[in-house]
């Protein structure tokens, strides 16, 4: 297991307060000085799956970041049991920092059922993991054209999960490219076990990353604009089938609408088998670098 993935599951792994109250340690993983949305998504999920009873399994999750989060103090998450019912049971999980909500999110879970089943199929265009290079070789490639922080994440701290972008050039600069794009990823060492809280929570994690970025591909807009106002308003999840972060899976991205500074993307998982594991939305804020500034 590498060290950024060690730290990573140290991240998830929450330490109880006391009843249905969880501390999660913050770290700037992305240099930005703020918490990444994907960690508190996934110290989220970890606090409402530790109040519900192993058989019932998360299958949905909606949440609202509401303020950034300080990387320099540990977040406290406080669950309430709303109900548990005879096959599903809801939990709404409340983060805190200085005594200030920064982020909320609802979560439903539910017993193992057999049921009908069908799924859309991963896209004839998608090309395997070993058509793409790591975001690592990217940056080493690219050094000079990157800010620092994001070249020191990368060589210097390395990341917990390995992913391989489609389309880096829709990132980097701006153009008229289409709103969508895939990337495949994969934990970067081995995580025990198949399909536990801790896969999920991975993936949860990952979930957010690059996701919003899919809104300004067709709109002359570089992801990496220092002067642009990018934030994560909310995200939601479902889980569809068993999911094993130590395969590779593709997430499938498109921007179905941008509009009054806010861009809305739509996403799937599937693995490399091409089943569909899990669906993603998000909306984000995006506002423009000139035209906005740095309003708030």
């Amino acid at each position: 297991m590498t060290k950024a993935l060690e730290t990573m599951i140290k991240q998830l792994s929450l330490e109880p307060v006391t009843t249905d109250i969880y501390l999660g340690e913050s770290l700037d993983i992305l240099r930005s000085g703020r918490i990444f949305g994907g960690q508190v998504l996934g110290q989220a999920l970890m606090a409402s799956s530790l109040t519900v009873v192993p058989e019932r399994d998360i299958h949905s999750l909606h949440a609202y970041f509401i303020r950034p989060g300080d990387v320099n103090i540990p977040i406290r998450f406080e669950v309430e049991r709303v109900r548990d019912g005879g096959s599903f049971s809801n939990r709404r999980v409340a983060a805190y920092q200085h005594n200030r909500h920064i982020f909320t999110m609802d979560a439903s879970y539910h017993i193992e059922e057999e049921g009908f089943e069908h799924y859309d199929a991963m896209p004839d265009d998608i090309k395997g993991p070993e058509n793409f290079i790591s975001e690592r070789q990217l940056v080493e490639q690219l050094a000079d054209k990157l800010p620092p922080s994001v070249v020191k994440r990368y060589l210097v701290d390395g990341s917990p999960i390995e992913i391989r972008l489609a389309h880096p050039e829709r990132y980097l600069k701006g153009g008229d490219f289409p709103a969508k794009t895939y990337y495949w990823f994969k934990a970067d060492g081995h995580i025990e076990g198949t399909n536990s809280l801790i896969h999920k929570a991975a993936l949860a994690y990952v979930s957010d990353a690059y996701f919003m970025f899919t809104s300004l591909f067709p709109h002359h807009q570089s992801s990496f604009d220092p002067h642009a106002q990018l934030a994560s308003l909310d995200h939601a999840i479902w889980f569809h089938r068993p999911i094993n972060m130590n395969e590779w899976h593709v997430y499938v991205m498109e921007s179905s609408n941008a509009g009054s500074a806010r861009g809305l993307t739509f996403g799937r998982i599937y693995n490399q088998q091409g089943v569909l594991v899990a669906s993603t939305a998000q909306e984000g804020l995006i506002r423009h670098p000139v035209r906005f500034g740095n309003v708030k």
